[in-house]
């Protein structure tokens, strides 16, 4: 999987505010509704707040991956953006959060499921891009760091 197959410029936002776990989830939800006219935030926000009763999405060293299945897309896609403040986000080293790149995927699709969710932890456990994401100074220097 190609991180740049699941993202576009206009779902990349780099130093978004937020208070606390809620928020961030909100802005993922409003920044893919706003690229992707067919998706409703409100509906994306419960779905990503269900999927985080059942258990953090907070993956460690900051950084978290939201993820629910979508009906409403053909393939897989991403969001990403990162925090001026981190949040805490009951990740599973403690840290707070200040890296979400959320993740919808077709109800079908299990296996590219797992597949993308394990690639982009994989990708995001490198310190060496997570500093690059982390000193991005604007929403477009934060899409070229983090397709590379």
């Amino acid at each position: 999987m190609e991180i740049q197959s699941l993202l576009t410029p206009g779902r990349t936002l780099s130093g978004q505010s937020a208070s606390n776990k809620k928020r961030a989830l909100e802005i993922l939800a409003q920044t893919i509704a706003a690229d992707i006219p067919s998706v409703d935030a409100e509906d994306l926000l419960r779905r990503f707040l269900a999927r985080e009763r059942l258990g953090s999405t907070g993956i460690g060293h900051g950084i978290a991956i939201p993820h629910c299945r979508f009906d409403q897309s053909e393939g897989a896609i991403g969001a990403l953006i990162t925090l001026d403040q981190p949040v805490d986000f009951d990740s599973i080293d403690g840290e707070p959060v200040d890296i979400l790149f959320a993740m919808l995927v077709p109800e079908t699709a299990h296996n590219e499921h797992l597949k993308n969710l394990a690639a982009l932890a994989s990708a995001l456990n490198n310190a060496s891009l997570r500093q690059s994401l982390r000193a991005a100074e604007d929403s477009q220097a934060l899409y070229q760091a983090v397709i590379g």
